[in-house]
């Protein structure tokens, strides 16, 4: 974990629901604040992380605005990426004139849609592109970092995958010479990283667990588990048991849904150690905790909050 952020290029992944998005946001903003020029890339034309910070803006945005890399705040940008937009981009770059005609057509739109594992392809294609220090976009400025709000679990190990598999199957030609380079790049440990994002619940965890075992099986590894929405562990065994007493005891209302509230939190703060501690034995990472942020909202504060304990951890 100490030297994630020196990467150019991060895949942060994770069990569906578990705050992989806000996660992916909140390193960005750590990494701004620090003074690098950061981008954070969404796949499958997802607008999450726009809505978070300038949420007006972003409500019907059309897709080649999507596209676009947006700036957020200093040196913190975001891009949508859209892969029938990013096959557009590429081809307008590798085949110029001949390019534009076939972006322009329906039927070879529809097949290289159709052709599996293309839209990934074409998505990680173009974070490679974002991660270059001499870009292929024309006119476009390179980051200092990359951070990339991969799919769940599954599909976030597909997308690493695609790269390599399409080099096997093609073997030659610009497909194959394309998706050796990125295959080289993604397996580059002093350039990319691997993240995952979990809850300390057991559901969670198992798929964190499956990703890790996963990831070794192509020759990947975890940089690091980020464990979000902690609870704190506020009483000390004696504590506890005194609220017990109390609960028996006391007949107002009031109290008493007061002592039902805080032995709740404090039996779930214990079974999220119990599932961190399965996290600790089976994984040879760090490991990063996040509080639960109590917000009706959340927005740049709440994005902060999380930030400075990265920036504490880090």
């Amino acid at each position: 974990m100490p030297t994630l952020l020196d990467r150019r290029l991060i895949f942060v992944t994770g069990k569906g629901g578990v705050g992989k998005s806000t996660v992916a946001t909140a390193l960005g903003v750590l990494a701004a604040r620090r003074g690098m020029r950061t981008i954070v890339a969404e796949l499958a034309s997802q607008e999450r992380i726009r809505r978070t910070l300038d949420h007006e803006s972003a409500n019907g945005s059309p897709a080649g605005e999507r596209f676009e890399e947006l700036q957020l705040g200093e040196r913190l940008f975001t891009i949508s990426i859209d892969p029938q937009l990013a096959m557009e981009e590429y081809l307008r770059v590798k085949t110029g004139s001949v390019g534009q005609v076939l972006g322009s057509s329906r039927l070879f739109h529809a097949f290289a849609m159709a052709t599996p594992g293309m839209r990934d392809l074409l998505s990680v294609g173009k974070v490679w592109e974002l991660a270059q220090l001499e870009r292929r976009t024309r006119g476009a400025a390179p980051y200092d970092l990359v951070v990339v709000d991969s799919p769940a679990s599954g599909h976030g190990v597909g997308i690493l995958r695609t790269p390599r598999t399409f080099a096997e199957i093609a073997r030659v030609g610009p497909v194959a010479h394309q998706g050796r380079t990125i295959a080289t790049t993604l397996a580059d440990r002093q350039f990319t990283g691997v993240v995952a994002v979990t809850t300390p619940e057991e559901m969670p965890v198992n798929e964190t667990l499956w990703l890790g075992d996963a990831l070794a099986h192509d020759g990947l590894e975890l940089d690091a588990v980020i464990v979000n929405a902690v609870y704190p562990s506020r009483f000390e065994p004696g504590e506890t048991k005194a609220l017990e007493r109390a609960l028996r005891r006391t007949e107002s209302p009031l109290a008493r849904a007061a002592l039902r509230a805080a032995l709740s939190e404090h039996a779930r703060a214990s079974i999220q150690r119990a599932q961190q501690a399965r996290l600790s034995e089976d994984l040879d990472c760090p490991l990063v905790e996040l509080p639960y942020v109590f917000a009706d909202h959340f927005g740049q504060s709440e994005l902060d909050r999380l930030a400075d304990a990265l920036e504490s951890a880090l």
